[in-house]
């Protein structure tokens, strides 16, 4: 880490310590749903109509449901039909992930295409993800896909200090370098503000960490090989990482050798995946 982006860090830490960067809120959308999901006395009624009240997210979910991934006899045209097939834990999950678009709007042209980049990556990430959990393991998809969505949630708050510092905007690659730096660390800290799982808000600090060997494949082993699988043909440096070394796929039970995205099968159903959140 360079010593500008030391310094940096040093002050938004401290910023957002003291309050004077507020860490993002969870989408109120996303909060009601939530809230419909975890309450007892909720059924596919009347979860369905909370999730009614927002269009959009709505249509966004019965996409989903309609995707290839769902293997369904014949198509629905509502979101009751949609949550029955996903099940209301897999509906929540798939609306508060795609509900955090919203959050990836800035005023400033530079940050704007920062964030857009960001959620464009989180969504392919987050549809590789579902596809390995659901063909390799025992996790469930709707987990693992909104552990992808929310893998890089801690770069928001340091655009959100760039658009108040534009010394920042005048040197675009510190910027960069500080995402890298600092968004898992930031992110865990959101995810925990917000209540996610454990197996969740740690995905953000750990899934670059390509040394660690926890005792079972989880959450976290599926965004590491999904990330690298997204960026297979990039310039960008984790392309040139000699997977053999990344302990994950032996977990999930690829070999590192040959990437899933050349199972034709496999790619299919990951650009369906990845559609199908977009």
């Amino acid at each position: 880490m360079s010593s500008l982006v030391d310094e940096i860090r040093a002050q938004l830490i401290e910023a957002i310590k003291n309050n004077r960067i507020v860490l993002p809120t969870l989408p109120e959308v996303a909060l009601r749903i939530r809230d419909a999901a975890e309450d007892p006395r909720s059924d596919i009624a009347s979860f369905a109509r909370e999730l009614g009240f927002d269009a959009a997210l709505s249509a966004r979910v019965i996409r989903v449901a309609n995707s290839p991934l769902m293997r369904g006899n014949s198509p629905v045209t509502d979101v009751k039909g949609a949550a029955a097939r996903l099940g209301i834990q897999y509906s929540c999950n798939l609306a508060v992930g795609l509900a955090m678009e919203q959050m990836f709007q800035a005023t400033s042209d530079a940050i704007d295409e920062r964030m857009r980049q960001i959620w464009a990556h989180s969504t392919e990430v987050a549809g590789i993800s579902a596809v390995l959990a659901r063909t390799y393991t025992r996790l469930k998809p709707d987990q693992v896909m909104l552990a992808g969505l929310v893998h890089r949630i801690g770069a928001l708050p340091i655009l959100r200090f760039a658009e108040e510092d534009r010394n920042l905007l005048k040197d675009l690659d510190v910027l960069d370098e500080l995402i890298e730096a600092l968004h898992g660390e930031i992110g865990k800290l959101i995810l925990d503000t917000w209540a996610f799982p454990p197996e969740i808000a740690t995905v953000p600090l750990s899934y670059l960490d390509f040394a660690r060997k926890p005792a079972a494949v989880d959450i976290t082993d599926i965004v590491m090989v999904a990330n690298l699988q997204s960026y297979m043909g990039s310039s960008h440096p984790l392309a040139t990482l000699d997977w053999t070394t990344v302990s994950a796929f032996g977990r999930i039970g690829l070999d590192p050798n040959v990437s899933s995205m050349e199972a034709e099968d496999l790619s299919e159903a990951m650009a369906a995946s990845i559609a199908a959140l977009q």
